[in-house]
C-alpha cells in the first residue's frame, strides 16, 4: 500500500478547520492522505467527497482510506466539474473545500507517466487518458515554434523559451521526439552549462511543467473548478487551497481578492517550515492560501 505524505498537514487543517460532523470536498484526493486527515476530525457522521482524475490513484485512496467506510464517497472526475458532482452527492451543506493542485511524488515515481525529467518514460504527463485529448509528446511534436515558446514563457516562465523551442523544431525534424530523456537532452542542449549549473533545482523542471499545464489545461481547469467550489460551498464554509508555482497562486490569490463573498484568512500565503521540507522536499514550493465564504 503507497501512503500519501500530505504538504503542509497541520496548516491545512487548522484553517479548513473540520469538526464534528460536518461534510467536505477534497477536489484532489490522490493517495488520499489529506482526506485521511479530515475524516479524522469531522467524525463520527461528517461525510468527504473524494475526488481524482487519476484511476489508479483513486483506487489506492480506496484502500488507504477503507476503514472510513461509507462516510466516504469517491468520484473519478476533474474538479473543473464540481458543480455536476456535486448534484449527486446527498448531503446538506458542505463546510469545506480542499484543492491540493499539481503533480503527486506518485505520479513522478512512474516513469511511464511521463511527469518525470529523471526516469526515462514515454512522453505523455496526462493526468486522465480518457478526459485529456492530447499528450505532451503531441504538443512537443506538433506544436510550431511560436506555440511552443509562449507556453514555454507563459507555463513555465523560462528564460530560454525561444532558443528551447527552436532547438526542439530542429530536433523533430530528424525525428519524432518520443521519451522525456529525449527532451531533456535537447533542453540541456539549448542552455547554457552556467545557467544548468547555478539553478536550485532541474534545469528542465519549467519546461517539463509548462508542458504538463498545457497538456491537461490546467490553469483554465482550476479557474472552473474556484469558481464551482465558491458556488457549492455553504455560507460560512472555508476554502482551502495549495498551489506550487507562481501561475497557480496568482490565479488563486486573485480569485480570492475579487470575490466580495469571500473573506481571505491569509494575509499570505502559508508556506513549508523548514522542518517539513527536509522531511517531504516537495513542500518546498508549496503556498496554501484559505478564504471563508460570507
Amino acid at each position: 500500500m503507497i501512503k500519501h505524505i500530505p504538504v503542509l498537514p497541520q496548516e491545512t487543517i487548522k484553517y479548513l478547520a473540520p469538526s464534528k460532523n460536518q461534510n467536505f470536498i477534497d477536489a484532489t484526493c490522490g493517495l488520499g492522505g489529506h482526506t485521511r486527515l479530515i475524516l479524522e476530525k469531522n467524525g463520527p457522521k461528517g461525510k468527504v467527497l473524494a475526488i481524482d482524475q487519476d484511476a489508479e490513484a483513486l483506487e489506492m485512496a480506496k484502500k488507504n482510506l477503507k476503514n472510513f467506510g461509507k462516510r466516504i464517497d469517491f468520484e473519478k472526475s476533474n474538479f473543473s466539474k464540481l458543480g455536476l458532482i456535486i448534484r449527486h452527492w446527498s448531503v446538506e451543506r458542505v463546510d469545506g473545500i480542499l484543492f491540493d493542485l499539481g503533480v503527486s511524488s506518485y505520479q513522478l515515481e512512474k516513469p511511464e507517466r511521463g511527469f518525470s525529467f529523471i526516469h526515462t518514460g514515454p512522453l505523455d504527463m496526462r493526468m486522465s487518458e480518457e478526459n485529456t485529448r492530447i499528450s505532451a509528446k503531441d504538443i512537443v511534436n506538433s506544436w510550431d515554434e511560436k506555440k511552443l515558446k509562449e507556453i514555454f514563457r507563459k507555463y513555465g516562465e523560462e528564460p530560454y523559451a525561444g532558443k528551447i523551442a527552436h532547438e526542439i523544431i530542429k530536433a523533430r525534424l530528424q525525428k519524432p521526439i518520443s521519451t522525456t530523456s529525449e527532451l531533456v537532452e535537447i533542453i540541456k542542449r539549448a542552455t547554457p552549462p552556467k545557467y544548468r549549473i547555478n539553478m536550485e533545482k532541474h534545469f528542465a523542471t519549467r519546461i517539463f511543467q509548462a508542458l504538463r499545464i498545457a497538456t491537461n489545461d490546467e490553469l483554465k481547469a482550476l479557474e472552473s473548478g474556484l469558481k464551482q467550489a465558491l458556488q457549492v460551498l455553504s455560507p460560512g464554509g472555508r476554502m482551502a487551497v495549495i498551489s506550487f508555482h507562481s501561475l497557480e497562486d496568482r490565479t488563486v490569490k486573485n480569485f480570492f481578492l475579487e470575490n466580495p463573498s469571500l473573506e481571505i484568512l491569509t494575509s499570505k500565503p502559508i508556506i513549508a517550515s523548514n522542518q517539513e521540507v527536509n522531511l517531504n522536499p516537495r513542500a518546498r514550493s508549496a503556498k496554501l492560501r484559505a478564504a471563508t465564504k460570507l
